[in-house]
């Protein structure tokens, strides 16, 4: 039988309580994909350090601050870097990810204000991955990542 293509998965999007609220965000379309691939867990913030829970942050310039004016980039660096190594290390080409997040965010991300606006970009993790030939895709695109392993929506 040959091997599930792996696929790294925001571990929120697979009921891990790793958000900066301490919460979770389960997604049972995202957990179908088990069936056929092999979904590899990962949340970038905490790997990097942070605390669960945690301040909420978001990409400010070039950096990420928290909330409270706390300088967090070199964490979110730290758990990107974390994560991209474990992408080699498994042969991910793709990546599923939670939308809107400084780290995992896939086109949009939260302005910067703390005011709930959102901005065109992506988050640390996220772009980290995408400079290194790994394709991103948000919760909302589950079809187009499939599409893009080569699979049936």
């Amino acid at each position: 039988m040959p091997q599930k293509e792996p696929i790294l998965v925001s571990a929120c999007l697979l009921g891990v309580a790793c958000r900066y609220d301490g919460d979770s965000r389960p997604n049972d379309a995202v957990w179908a994909l088990a069936e056929r691939y092999r979904l590899i867990p990962v949340c970038p913030e905490s790997m990097g350090g942070l605390p669960i829970p945690r301040e909420p942050s978001e990409i400010v310039g070039d950096r990420v601050v928290s909330r409270a004016g706390s300088d967090v980039t070199e964490q979110y660096r730290r758990g990107a870097q974390r994560v991209l190594s474990i992408a080699r290390k498994f042969g991910c080409r793709a990546a599923l990810l939670k939308e809107k997040s400084p780290s995992c965010g896939t086109g949009t991300v939260h302005n910067g204000k703390f005011d709930g606006g959102l901005t065109d970009g992506y988050g640390v993790t996220a772009a980290l991955l995408r400079e290194n030939g790994v394709a991103v895709f948000g919760e909302s695109g589950l079809h187009d990542l499939v599409a893009f392993l080569g699979g049936e929506p």
